[in-house]
């Protein structure tokens, strides 16, 4: 039987034209090139949410994915293995654009639920997967306001899971809550609303 097309679609690498566009909009921004503290407690708090071992807070650009946020149970094991290096790994926040799924989600535009990614042959034989033995994946895209999907928010589980409504609302809300951190970066604010003084 053969496999339908729209579950095709999803297990390659999708072309992805903004590529070039988002990148421009990174380095505007200065985010997607070093570790984050602030997405790295927003990546800790979304394995607290959903109770999935790995989160992260990921920018990709043309060529990779960078984990500015990342929470895994231990952080070398998992940033290691989350690379999908057989060696040790100096930073291990970056990984090929063309490994797991976040790609998927910054192209579609909208969150994608896996429940178990052996529903999805090309996806279930991926390297990463192989890793750390990923079984279920939940994502959102970061989109500014001027609709350019800068990235993604999302988790990964050892084992199946039903995300259901409440999964996929916590990975939207947490999408809202980093966007509403970079604007607030951006305009100059504070977490608390303060205006900045040289502004307007």
């Amino acid at each position: 039987m053969s496999m339908p097309e729209n579950e095709f679609r999803l297990t390659i690498t999708p072309d992805d034209p903004r590529a070039p566009e988002r990148v421009k909009r990174l380095r505007q921004l200065g985010i997607g090139d070093l570790p984050d503290p602030e997405f790295d407690q927003l990546a800790k708090e979304l394995t607290e949410l959903t109770g999935a071992p790995y989160a992260m807070v990921n920018f990709i650009d043309e060529d990779r994915q960078y984990f500015a946020g990342l929470a895994a149970p231990e952080a070398e094991a998992g940033n290691q293995a989350i690379a999908g290096a057989g060696e040790a790994v100096e930073v291990g926040r970056e990984m090929d654009r063309d490994h797991g799924y976040c790609p998927h989600v910054v192209v579609r535009g909208k969150a994608l639920v896996l429940g178990d990614v052996c529903d999805y042959p090309r996806f279930a034989g991926n390297p990463v997967v192989d890793k750390i033995g990923i079984r279920s994946y939940l994502g959102a895209p970061l989109i500014d306001d001027d609709g350019n999907t800068l990235g993604t928010v999302c988790v990964v589980d050892t084992e199946t899971h039903d995300w259901g409504r409440p999964g996929l609302d916590i990975i939207k809300g947490m999408a809202a809550k980093v966007m509403e951190r970079i604007r607030e970066r951006n305009e100059g604010r504070d977490p608390y609303g303060g205006e900045n003084p040289l502004q307007g």
